[in-house]
């Protein structure tokens, strides 16, 4: 099957390659049953050494600069409370975390969590993280700018593969928030 957007061999039904996905993201994509069907979420295979996205849309093609979306998890603080969420933006804009997030969570400080934190919470791979399959009890703070993206990609749970899902899916994630202005700059 063809991908819907970017130039990539082969896309293919999600369901199909769960062997290929992280568990949090391969049981997601199993349980699935959002406002899309489970097929709807593709997978695309892609070679993680040129994952950085300048190189990555220079061989993937060019429409996935304003088609890509980055998953940030964040730390907000609160006295002594610590809230994570994961932010998801378009790869061409930055997380707004010291602004939106911040009041998103009630925190008086909010930055980027740790690299072994991230990992470790999502069972995901640095570099791949992912909406689909994030711990339940966590905000998924979505800028409405993907939500309004006709097809976007985003990581696989692993930095080898993409998935290419309706930007329509994010807003009925588990504990989505859609917000404006998330995406800055």
């Amino acid at each position: 099957m063809r991908a819907p957007i970017g130039n990539f061999d082969e896309a293919r039904p999600a369901p199909d390659c769960l062997d290929l996905l992280t568990s949090p993201v391969a049981d997601a994509v199993r349980s699935w049953h959002g406002d899309v069907p489970a097929e709807q979420l593709l997978y695309v295979d892609t070679d993680p050494a040129i994952a950085d996205t300048a190189v990555f849309v220079e061989h993937h093609g060019a429409d996935l600069l304003d088609s890509s979306a980055n998953c940030v998890v964040v730390a907000g603080k609160r006295g002594g409370e610590s809230t994570l969420a994961a932010c998801l933006v378009l790869s061409r804009t930055r997380v707004d975390v010291n602004g939106v997030v911040r009041r998103q969570l009630g925190a008086r400080k909010a930055s980027f969590a740790p690299m072994d934190l991230a990992t470790g919470e999502t069972a995901m791979e640095y570099g791949g993280i992912t909406p689909i399959g994030l711990p339940a009890d966590w905000p998924l703070l979505v800028d409405s700018a993907v939500v309004d993206t006709e097809w976007v990609l985003i990581g696989s749970g692993r930095r080898r593969g993409k998935l290419i899902v309706p930007g329509k899916v994010f807003a009925g994630l588990p504990g989505a928030v859609v917000l404006e202005g998330l995406g800055t700059g």
